[in-house]
């Protein structure tokens, strides 16, 4: 079958111009411990390939085990179908393909699922999917008559394309790793988080989690910081709005950090600053692993002057002007997590349990 020309709209080839420059080893994550001794030459064992939602995760990935990034292309044909290729061999060696799934999420999806395939027919010794936002995972089960589980069936698309291996950050329905038929590696930004807020002053300051559903992942943050946690009890009237029937706990902090697992429109963590605000707090940070920030979040939380900082972390590009926007790289769990998995070695200190 002849291929239809491409139509010139859009050419990429990720990782040709990226050098390998600096090797970032030093930002190893709390508690995974740098590897013992000289790091073994990882090159010519393993290969990591990115689509086009994050080539800079990509390349700090790729520089933190010493190697260069490994280019690709991806074709735009004329009746919009893409073609990806790899352009150097990776026959019996470990491939590793990044894609994270921030909008546009099926344009990235489907990239995604062309690499995979594109490596497993290569005759890849193993290829891993690296995932750091994994959007469908909210779509966890059937709340609603007549509608599908996003998340299995992605999931299973993953494998069906060639993927043997996953990694993927801070899912927001955890028990969604359980989907996949091939081992996932649910990697946690705690021990980001927790570096950075352990350098401020929490003196008087308290963790609020908007929904109590993730109140144990908050737990598990708040108790690294030595602080009392607060849960709301929320309830989702819409997409992008969401009620909050007070909080569960006592609040005598002037102080509170926000977190969540993600902010996408914003909806949850405002309703949370509202009723802290009528508390009579005055100072107020926020601590996620996925900062989407889409539609209103942006105008909504540059409203907010007691808000001193966000922090977030780049398992997504970063593309919005926020005030007092503080953004921590997650390339060191990423890149340890994958050292590990090469040399055999445990991954239990990159994850919360």
């Amino acid at each position: 079958m002849k291929r239809p020309k491409p139509s010139g709209r859009r050419k990429r080839v990720a990782g040709a111009a990226i050098a390998n420059t600096a090797d970032d080893r030093k930002g190893c994550p709390a508690g995974g411990g740098a590897a013992a001794g000289p790091w073994p030459n990882l090159a010519g064992r393993v290969h990591i390939f990115s689509g086009a939602s994050h080539p800079q995760l990509a390349a700090e990935i790729a520089a933190y085990l010493g190697i260069p990034l490994s280019p690709s292309r991806t074709i735009r044909f004329s009746n919009d179908n893409l073609y990806v290729q790899l352009l150097e061999t990776v026959r019996e060696q470990d491939v590793c393909i990044l894609q994270t799934l921030s909008p546009p999420v099926q344009e990235h999806l489907m990239e995604l699922l062309l690499l995979l395939h594109a490596a497993r027919g290569t005759s890849a010794r193993k290829v891993s999917a690296i995932i750091p936002y994994f959007s469908y995972s909210r779509s966890d089960k059937k709340d609603e008559p007549r509608i599908s589980i996003a998340a299995r069936l992605v999931a299973d698309l993953l494998v069906t394309a060639g993927a043997q291996h996953a990694m993927i950050m801070t899912m927001h329905a955890p028990q969604v790793h359980g989907f996949f038929s091939v081992p996932v590696d649910h990697l946690s930004s705690q021990s980001i988080l927790v570096q950075h807020f352990q350098q401020l002053d929490l003196s008087d300051t308290s963790v609020v989690v908007p929904d109590i559903g993730n109140a144990k992942r908050a737990s598990r943050f708040a108790r690294a910081l030595g602080l009392p946690v607060v849960a709301g009890n929320k309830e989702r009237v819409a997409d992008d709005r969401v009620e909050i029937h007070g909080l569960i706990g006592d609040i005598s902090t002037r102080r509170a950090i926000i977190y969540d697992d993600e902010i996408a429109t914003g909806g949850s963590v405002m309703a949370v600053i509202k009723i802290l605000l009528d508390l009579g707090l005055s100072e107020l940070y926020i601590a996620c692993t996925h900062g989407l920030f889409s539609g209103p979040a942006v105008a909504r939380l540059a409203s907010v002057p007691q808000l001193r900082q966000i922090v977030c972390t780049n398992t997504v590009p970063q593309r919005n002007s926020l005030p007092n926007l503080k953004v921590l790289s997650v390339a060191p769990v990423f890149g340890e997590a994958i050292r590990r998995n090469l040399s055999g070695e445990s991954l239990a200190p990159l994850f919360a349990y």
